[in-house]
């Protein structure tokens, strides 16, 4: 369907409209700060509760006059996106039709049974499943997160770890998108839980061996993952033995295992820093060891085989990683040796250890692949496929001492496919084809991907994908995607949700900038800290791309982005205004300059090393204020901007795009409407439930079409 046969014929009365809402006008209440000799003025912060922490536990003690203009914005974006209700219930009806309502996850072998997600027809959340191994008509269904659910506002299931003897269930949930994930213990054999209730935590469990005690994080008064402990079955959590106590307020805590199922890996990170500390799950009283004293800049992560782990690390000036073995006995780095040498331009993303081998997911020249090393014998081989933009990964499950290897693959156009990989025969097995219930037909659309030049000359990859029927002379509509931060790679894999764009005409674009891993470390380090301008000047040339190679023209492109990709959106919408039809800028991270000097934030300190700490760098503060988009809305016309936030979200938290959508209506000389939608009962992640986030993506699907179509009368402009 084309987008030009699909618009509505606007009426006389329409263009004419007079009852539009006024935009509300959020209160100046100026508060300085001085920072370096610098006064800082922020009409807004008020905006920001102070029992904010409190928020996030319980949303209903917002303070009344923050929750008054929340509601009345939310209010006044429902009455400007009200042309869009229609297309906004048709675009959630076509997004779920792509949705198999009965899908199932393809079962995991581990010991006697097969462990599964699936989903009855309608549910939003899953169902935990398993089954014996050979006996496929006797399903036990070990949790009904559905039934978990019913009658609370939010539900996000969490971890769902069975113990290794297979009796009981450590399952996590968090009940009101803050994150803050209490731990509960199933008994499988009678269906209920044990008294065991543990609060405040990530949500992640590693069980110890003897499935009577189990690792878990927890997160302290500011938020932070900063401790692991240790819970023995049928103990009060405040008895919990403490394993380890992270005292510095800048790194990350979390716990994983080996996949030989013999080690807890506790990690300790920052985002060019990393430690890790291990723990024999044999020992029910073991205590970590120190692997290697933290280095800044040195990172490193663990697999094991035998006597050995085997060590995925940047040490020695291996930018884009390398794989060294060490004597599970003595891993320090002093008897680390080289067993997959560095070699620039291939970054190995991640490793894995199945008994006797090695595999790494890798990828060079922005394409993935994947690579199997027999350990005795040093031989390889590879799984790659022939297209211009694929997305692969690796699904290690649960068993150890195995010859099969799963792994997904997928494009933009071709649904996921999981296959069984037999490392001794190199045998492929299709295991499942991601079923598109309404349709789908991979050869109506077309994967491209092409390179935009940026302004120091580099090579920006943009991965696109449109109809085969889509006219390629500039008059088709754009969704250009970009995030471009911490070093994530932008996967070119299928994606069932942009369909309802591409089918009205739509070019969909990812503009896989600076700051990602796209194109190896080097293009991560160039998109940081003193680099990081190179992110939106990357995502701005990706434009120009697309218009020069007419898939798209000026002023037909609406630019998508969440978190710190809102800060994309954020810096692009001030350098660039008149290249977009639209932004749309989801829980977007735009008052970076407020954010990065307050360190009672959770994750601020552990920020420093990402932007830089403009607290003690002068350099860093001055950087950093040059593009914070909040800090750089400046009197000019922009084009519409849709924001949208979570109340208990922790990691941007609410008060970012509501200053910033306050700052931008007080500041423009034209353009807009500019519109902020905050979701009252969740988080970072917005609405947990399968078919309950339909909506928000059919909200900013809605505004992009509208954007770059029938478009907002006059009297909305500019508020």
């Amino acid at each position: 369907m084309r987008l030009d046969q699909d618009r509505p014929v606007r009426s006389t009365a329409s263009r004419r409209r007079s009852s539009l809402p006024s935009a509300p006008k959020a209160e100046k209440r100026c508060k300085e700060t001085l920072v370096h000799g610098v006064t800082l003025r922020d009409d807004y912060d008020w905006l920001r509760a102070e029992n904010w922490k409190d928020v996030l536990r319980d949303p209903d003690v917002l303070p009344q006059d923050i929750r008054k203009h929340l509601e009345a914005e939310n209010a006044y974006c429902k009455k400007l996106m009200a042309p869009t209700r229609q297309l906004q219930r048709d675009l959630v009806k076509e997004m779920r039709g792509r949705i198999k309502e009965d899908d199932s996850s393809v079962p995991q072998p581990d010991g006697p049974f097969l462990y599964y997600t699936r989903y009855r027809k309608g549910a939003e959340h899953p169902l935990v499943c398993r089954r014996p191994r050979r006996e496929k008509s006797r399903e036990q269904i070990m949790l009904d997160a559905d039934a978990l659910a019913e009658g609370k506002d939010f539900f996000d299931l969490g971890d769902a770890s069975h113990s290794p003897d297979h009796k009981l269930l450590a399952w996590s949930a968090d009940e009101a998108g803050s994150e803050l994930h209490t731990i509960r213990v199933r008994d499988l054999a009678t269906g209920t839980d044990l008294p065991d209730l543990i609060q405040d935590t990530t949500g992640e469990i590693v069980w110890a061996n003897d499935s009577l005690s189990f690792a878990y994080v927890a997160l302290d008064a500011d938020h932070r993952p900063s401790r692991v402990l240790r819970h023995r079955l049928g103990t009060p959590a405040a008895e919990d033995e403490l394993l380890h106590d992270e005292a510095d307020a800048g790194m990350f805590v979390d716990i994983d295992e080996t996949q030989s199922g013999r080690f807890l890996l506790i990690t300790i990170s920052d985002h060019e820093t990393s430690e890790t500390r291990i723990l024999d799950l044999d020992d029910p009283n073991g205590r970590p060891a120190l692997v290697a004293a933290r280095q800044v800049g040195r990172q490193y992560g663990l697999e094991h085989n035998g006597e050995d782990f085997l060590i995925l690390t940047n040490a020695d000036g291996a930018e884009d990683f390398k794989i060294v073995t060490a004597p599970a006995a003595t891993p320090g780095p002093e008897g680390w040796r080289d067993l997959v040498p560095h070699r620039s331009g291939r970054l190995i993303i991640s490793h894995l250890c199945l008994k006797g081998r090695l595999i790494r997911l890798e990828r060079e020249d922005g394409l993935p692949r994947i690579v199997i090393r027999d350990l005795a014998s040093g031989a390889e081989s590879s799984i790659a496929f022939d297209e211009e933009a694929y997305g692969l990964g690796m699904d290690g499950g649960y068993e150890f001492d195995t010859d099969t290897l799963r792994f997904i693959y997928a494009s933009m156009a071709r649904p996921a496919e999981t296959y069984d990989y037999n490392l001794a025969t190199g045998e492929r097995t299709l295991l499942k084809r991601q079923e598109v219930p309404s349709g789908h037909d991979p050869e109506a659309y077309r994967v491209r991907r092409i390179f935009a030049t940026a302004q120091d000359g580099e090579r920006v990859p943009v991965s696109i994908l449109h109809r085969a029927d889509t006219p390629l002379d500039g008059s088709a509509p754009c969704l250009l995607y970009g995030y471009g931060s911490y070093g994530s790679a932008m996967s070119a894999s299928f994606r069932t949700r942009p369909l309802s764009l591409v089918d009205r005409g739509f070019v969909y674009a990812i503009a896989h900038v600076r700051g990602g891993t796209d194109k190896g470390w080097r293009w991560y380090l160039d998109g940081k800290r003193e680099n990081k301008r190179n992110t939106f000047t990357d995502f701005i040339a990706a434009a120009g791309a697309l218009i020069d190679a007419r898939f798209t023209a000026r002023g037909r492109i609406v630019a998508e982005g969440g978190s710190a990709g809102g800060m994309l959106m954020g810096a692009v919408a001030n350098m660039a205004p008149e290249l977009f039809a639209g932004i749309v800028a989801e829980v977007p991270f735009v008052d970076v300059l407020n954010t990065i000097l307050d360190d009672t934030l959770p994750l601020t300190p552990p920020e420093w090393p990402e932007w830089g700490d403009p607290i003690r760098d002068l350099q860093a503060f001055e950087t950093i204020r040059s593009y914070s988009p909040y800090d750089n809305v400046t009197p000019q016309a922009y084009p519409p901007i849709l924001a949208m936030g979570g109340l208990t979200d922790p990691r941007v938290t609410y008060w970012e795009p509501a200053k910033w959508v306050a700052k931008l209506r007080a500041t423009m000389t034209g353009g807009g409407p500019v519109m902020l939608h905050t979701n009252m009962d969740a988080g970072h992640g917005g609405s947990a439930g399968r078919f309950d986030s339909l909506k928000e993506t059919a909200l900013a699907y809605a505004f992009a079409i509208h954007a770059v179509g029938e478009g907002w009368p006059a009297a909305a402009k500019a508020g």
